[in-house]
């Protein structure tokens, strides 16, 4: 029977090895992406003295805005801390796919945190089952508010989520930064109240994640009116609520929200909308009459 020291003994220089073993592939596949990028590509001008095809060091340093010798050392598989705002940056500088970002950021030995435009746990069943609850509004959603999929009825309901960025297809962003999506809360300062109430209490089991930071980090920094709701130390529980919206195509809708959990703790789920009266029924089918009409080609 080994003792809790003599079990530490022999797992710290497997760990170590396979640290080490993940640096020199960093090391290995950012050299070899710098090397494959013109200047043109990243608008740098070649200039006469060139003598590779690919980019310098101080190059991808410089367009990331980190240190040459930093960086330098990154390609040199130093053991030294990488966060994740400067593999994003690196990210966007080698022009890396969703495939080769994704890949950096496990070499690394970090979580990405930008929201995913796609997700794993977004099935094909799961597609279905939205576009078969339509005309109702319907999305998924992880314990952050990304929205990870959504039906088109649901795509029209606060605003055209066709238009907004990926990173930006999340509730809370939205919710205080998007002017489109406010417009069409009947009730905005309570609801963002309550979201950020929400938000803390999802976040506390989440504190140390570099993506919930990040987002946290971004909503202090453009909303004051979620600096002042985040102040306040609220927490709510999630909960099932009548919303009231003003849709830019149909008017006042009075809907029933309802969460869908998709596993027994509180992560993914399926947030539906059901319409509390008959006129806000009839209103929902002729917002997704809208929809089919704009997803015709």
């Amino acid at each position: 029977m080994t003792t809790m020291a003599e079990d530490t003994a022999t797992q710290t220089p497997r760990s170590t090895a396979a640290s080490a073993i993940r640096r020199h592939e960093l090391a290995a596949f950012l050299r070899h992406r710098r090397e494959h990028l013109t200047p043109e590509q990243v608008g740098l001008p070649r200039g006469r003295r060139r003598r590779t095809p690919g980019l310098r060091r101080e190059e991808v340093a410089q367009l990331s805005a980190v240190g040459v010798t930093w960086y330098t050392w990154l390609e040199q598989a130093r053991d030294i801390q990488v966060s994740v705002q400067v593999l994003d940056a690196l990210a966007r500088t080698l022009m890396l796919d969703p495939s080769e970002r994704s890949h950096l950021f496990q070499l690394a030995g970090a979580v990405d945190p930008t929201p995913a435009t796609t997700c794993p746990s977004v099935t094909p069943v799961m597609r279905a089952v939205l576009e078969q609850l339509e005309p109702y509004p319907a999305c998924l959603q992880n314990s952050r508010y990304d929205i990870l999929a959504h039906n088109r009825t649901y795509g029209l309901l606060l605003c055209d989520l066709e238009t907004v960025p990926p990173e930006d297809r999340n509730c809370m962003i939205l919710s205080y930064t998007n002017q489109e999506w406010q417009s069409s809360i009947v009730h905005l300062g309570e609801t963002q109240r309550l979201m950020a109430a929400r938000f803390r209490a999802a976040m506390a089991g989440h504190l140390g994640e570099p993506a919930w930071k990040m987002l946290l980090k971004r909503l202090r920094t453009e909303s004051h009116e979620f600096r002042e709701a985040w102040d306040r130390h609220e927490v709510v529980a999630h909960r099932s609520k009548r919303k009231e919206f003003i849709n830019r195509h149909v008017g006042r809708l009075v809907l029933d929200h309802t969460d869908l959990w998709l596993s027994p703790e509180s992560g993914p789920r399926m947030v539906t909308y059901v319409p509390a009266d008959g006129e806000s029924g009839e209103r929902l089918k002729r917002l997704h009459e809208i929809s089919l009409a704009r997803a015709t080609p």
